[in-house]
Order: C-alpha cells, then sequence, then structure tokens
C-alpha cells in the first residue's frame, strides 16, 4: 500500500537546511536533496517542497523526525489511502506542532470526541465555543503560516518515491 503527501518546509536557517535533508532521508530510506530558495517572508531563512510517495504514515514519521528543531516552519500533508486518513501536521516555533485529520479537499475534520471535549472545556471555562473550535481547527498555525505559504508560491517542486 502507498500514500503520497508533500513536505514543505516554510522556513528554515541555512545551517538546518541539510539537517532537515537527512532527517527525511532517514525516514523515507533514500538520499534527499532539496532545491532550497530565499524565504521572503523570513530574511536569512530558506523555503523548500518536497512531494512524496511511501508507506502510510510517513508524514507522521516525517514530522517527528523534524519536530526537534525548533527554528523550523513546516508542514507535511498525508493524503488519505484505502484504510488510513488524510493527515496535516504543522510546526512552528512559537506553537508547537499541530495535527489534524483532514478531507480529500485537505480540509480539516474534527472528530466527535474531540468536539465533545471542546464543549465541556467550554462550558467548564465559560470560554466561547467558537474559539475551542478555532483551536481545533488550527487557526493559530494557519495565521501564522499563512505568510509563509504565499511567499513560496511560485517555488521548486520535487518528487520523492520512498522505499520499502
Amino acid at each position: 500500500m502507498s500514500a503520497r503527501g508533500v513536505l514543505y518546509v516554510h522556513s528554515a536557517p541555512a545551517a538546518l537546511c541539510p539537517h532537515v535533508e537527512w532527517a527525511v532521508a532517514g525516514v523515507v530510506g533514500v538520499p534527499v536533496k532539496l532545491d532550497w530558495v530565499a524565504q521572503p517572508a523570513a530574511p536569512g531563512h530558506h523555503r523548500a517542497e518536497l512531494n512524496w510517495q511511501g508507506r502510510p504514515g510517513t508524514a507522521g514519521e516525517v514530522a517527528s523526525a523534524l519536530n526537534s528543531w525548533q527554528r523550523l516552519r513546516f508542514e507535511v500533508t498525508e493524503e488519505g489511502s484505502p484504510g488510513c486518513d488524510g493527515v496535516r501536521y504543522s510546526y512552528t516555533p512559537s506553537l508547537g506542532m499541530f495535527t489534524a485529520i483532514t478531507s480529500a479537499a485537505g480540509e480539516v475534520l474534527v472528530p466527535e470526541g474531540r468536539l465533545r471535549a471542546a464543549m465541556t472545556r467550554s462550558a467548564a471555562r465559560g470560554a466561547d465555543l467558537a474559539t475551542e473550535i478555532e483551536h481545533l481547527m488550527g487557526r493559530a498555525w494557519d495565521e501564522e503560516l499563512e505568510p509563509f505559504r504565499y511567499a513560496g508560491d511560485g517555488a521548486p517542486v520535487r518528487w520523492l518515491h520512498a522505499v520499502g
């Protein structure tokens, strides 16, 4: 069974670029060379995109491998495959990791249990339910990453087929 997705490194200091490549190569089992370009939204930083194809769960493994470098901004997506939901991992230095199940169109899907927990938290704290739901949908991550996404329009994209 095969899955596919995209790694978006929205912002990486130059010194971390080779480490990102090594980390991804360690997950996918083949050498990785990304086409790094300047990130206009963060002077002195670079960005890259990698389309990948591999076993289901690869996106989570890549996100875990990159999670230890707190100076990166990245997203990893994995399309749904037979028996597996789609998923998106988003990371920013100030917010940490966000994980969401996604639809075929890339929209965030919030499971029933998480909605019920948000309703319970909202009632217990007297907080706004809409705020709780926005957190479940990753609004803060989207707001922080949007300038970096926009700055990447037209960037080169590379395809990678993982082994195994």
